[in-house]
């Protein structure tokens, strides 16, 4: 089967909500990423087959076919084609996916892949309420037969699967706060140390996460109130909501030649698994451990692990289940810290997961993250 090479890999910093990428047009937010993502590579931009990206909420000035908007946006060619994909927060990593299918399939020899997303301007769920007036007022489920009869009239929230997590694995609020207090003082570090220059395109003055709180301490979370009664979650153990874009090239073999590129790391493997769609936000356990039966490989194997911090419990879950090392896990923070721009976030994680592969030598990666309806995708690149 031909090869999926990842070629390059750039993103703006991730911006607070109501911080300095809030005013930012979401076309133009993912344009920057783009532009600057084909002005580092020698491929003639006219030569791309598609651009893949994701955006959760497509509505309003996300909405139109973000993908194409945001390469037209860029200022580049019009020949080429662009698609949107919402696989919720995986919506990007499966961008990715779709990226590199269409080159192994030989399809396609050059796809650009990404994501997109302003919260400060478009909030989280908007897609649902704005559906109100229609008389969809009460979530995408109620009123379908066929979901009541298989799941009745339990809840469906993030914040109920993440506690129903917290629960079930038996994951105290203390040891939440401590993963959540480590993932700020990671972050903090890589900032410190340059670890994001690379991968960063600054957008205007905005040249760092804006996430990372240096003045947090495990007093003030302790003091923080629960999300929901009697609930172990709060706002200190979940994603920050955010603003920020990533783009991908993946390239063939056959396209690396005649451009003159120059590979990073190829994908070793891409799945995506399902599992109850109430609790949610644990498909990443049984996706992962699917992904390391098809490849033969083990957790051990990965040198560097890029899991979304939806919430502290589905990490904190995760590594119970897995056994991986945690000082390999999210080593530069995560969602906790740099924040979850829903539809860019996989991207963004990627674009992570290939620099920390080359900072520090190391040979595979692991990418998952849970996402709405109950699902995971899990990529394993291998750095060149």
């Amino acid at each position: 089967m031909p090869e999926a090479y990842i070629v390059d890999a750039v993103r703006t910093p991730v911006g607070r909500r109501g911080g300095g990428l809030a005013e930012v047009h979401p076309a133009d937010l993912g344009a920057h990423a783009l532009r600057v993502l084909m002005d580092r590579s020698p491929a003639d931009p006219a030569a791309v087959d598609d651009v893949v990206f994701g955006c959760v909420d497509a509505v309003g000035p996300q909405a139109g076919d973000i993908a194409r908007t945001c390469w037209l946006a860029a200022g580049l060619p019009e020949e080429v084609p662009g698609v949107t994909v919402d696989r919720q927060c995986g919506s990007s990593q499966q961008a990715v996916h779709f990226a590199a299918q269409a080159v192994m399939s030989g399809t396609a020899d050059l796809v650009v892949a990404g994501g997109v997303q302003n919260m400060s301007q478009i909030p989280i769920a908007y897609a649902m309420t704005a559906a109100a007036p229609l008389g969809f007022d009460r979530g995408p489920f109620a009123g379908s037969h066929g979901w009541a009869r298989r799941y009745g009239d339990r809840e469906v929230s993030q914040f109920a699967g993440a506690e129903q997590i917290a629960r079930e694995w038996d994951i105290s609020r203390e040891a939440m706060e401590e993963f959540a207090y480590a993932s700020h003082q990671r972050a903090i570090r890589a900032i410190d140390e340059g670890r994001f220059d690379r991968e960063i395109a600054p957008v205007g003055d905005v040249a760092a996460d804006e996430g990372p709180r240096r003045d947090t301490t495990r007093e003030k979370m302790a003091a923080l109130r629960a999300l929901v009664p009697d609930g172990r979650l709060t706002a200190a153990l979940s994603s920050q909501i955010s603003d920020g874009a990533a783009a991908l090239l993946v390239a063939s073999e056959r396209a690396v030649r005649e451009h003159g590129l120059t590979p990073r790391a190829r994908v070793h493997h891409l799945s995506a698994r399902g599992e109850d769609p109430v609790r949610m936000l644990s498909a990443p356990i049984p996706a992962t451990a699917h992904a390391l039966r098809r490849t033969g490989l083990a957790i051990d194997d990965m040198d560097a692990v890029e899991i979304n911090e939806a919430f502290a419990s589905v990490v904190l879950a995760w590594l119970k289940e897995t056994g991986a090392d945690p000082a390999r896990v999210n080593p530069n923070g995560g969602a906790i810290a740099l924040g979850h721009p829903l539809g860019a976030t996989g991207a963004r994680l990627m674009t992570t997961l290939l620099h920390e592969l080359e900072r520090t030598g190391g040979r595979y990666g692991l990418q998952t993250m849970c996402e709405g309806g109950g699902q995971a995708n899990v990529t394993i690149l291998e750095r060149l």
